[in-house]
């Protein structure tokens, strides 16, 4: 898959930054030495556990060497590691374990989630938000025009899609039994944006990304029409003009 855009990425930043905000609110820790930011993008989530906890050691990693650089240049006194999550296993004395918006693209997830929470020490927190979006319009709208197009064969033989979202019971039974508390919820954003065009911008950064890496320069201007019209559609205006980008999200917090 083609690197990641920081700078697409953070045209959204306020509100791609808010869950992480949410679920730091909920992390019990009054002190911690030595966190990891796990998929710490350009450095948004990872600045916020600096100012939390500013003596301790923050590591971010992330697979993505365009959003890495974006985040030592946010923090250049803050280590940053380009690793895969689904290869990696935490340094001994990790207190924390902060990952924000990164499970939905690891294959399998749940297995790992687990694997990383059951070598925290006890008092160790595993605390996780992730986007819960597949069945929202803006979704299934870019499914069903990469399904309906004269595209569709590379598209969903070739498109790494994300991993379908366990229900809260799913995460409830597999994690349980591998700490002393546990806290899911599901919160859903309701994102005001200027127009249908915005949203598309949106998920350009992120969903889109698997269709539009495999299109031509004319199919993916093709795509892109035929999805914002249908987008447009989907997410009508309110009084003022704007759409509201509905985003449901799962936090978990798991204390070992």
């Amino acid at each position: 898959m083609a690197d990641w855009s920081a700078e697409r990425y953070l045209k959204f930043e306020d509100e791609r930054t808010r869950p992480p905000r949410d679920l730091l609110a909920q992390v019990p820790l009054t002190d911690a030495r030595k966190i990891i930011d796990i998929g710490c993008g350009p450095g948004n989530s990872t600045e916020l556990l600096v100012k939390r906890w500013p003596n301790a050691t923050v590591i971010g990693i992330d697979t993505s060497a365009g959003m890495l650089r974006q985040a030592r240049e946010r923090l250049p006194k803050q280590t940053f590691i380009e690793a895969n999550v689904a290869h990696w296993v935490q340094p001994e004395g990790t207190d924390l374990l902060f990952a924000n918006a990164v499970f939905q693209w690891v294959p399998g997830h749940l297995k790992h989630l687990q694997r990383l929470l059951g070598r925290l020490p006890e008092g160790g927190v595993l605390a996780a938000q992730i986007p819960d979006s597949l069945e929202e319009p803006a979704h299934l709208l870019m499914r069903e025009v990469a399904r309906e197009g004269p595209w569709s064969k590379q598209l969903y033989e070739k498109a790494r899609l994300r991993d379908e979202v366990p229900e809260p019971g799913g995460y409830y039974d597999a994690l349980s039994p591998l700490c002393r508390r546990l806290d899911i919820w599901h919160t859903i954003y309701n994102h005001p944006l200027a127009d249908a065009t915005g949203i598309v911008e949106w998920v350009k950064g992120t969903g889109l990304r698997p269709f539009m890496e495999l299109l031509e320069t004319a199919e993916r201007k093709q795509y892109l029409a035929e999805y914002t019209a249908r987008v447009a559609a989907a997410y009508p205006p309110q009084a003022d003009g704007k759409v509201l980008f509905r985003f449901p999200r799962i936090f978990i917090v798991a204390v070992k």
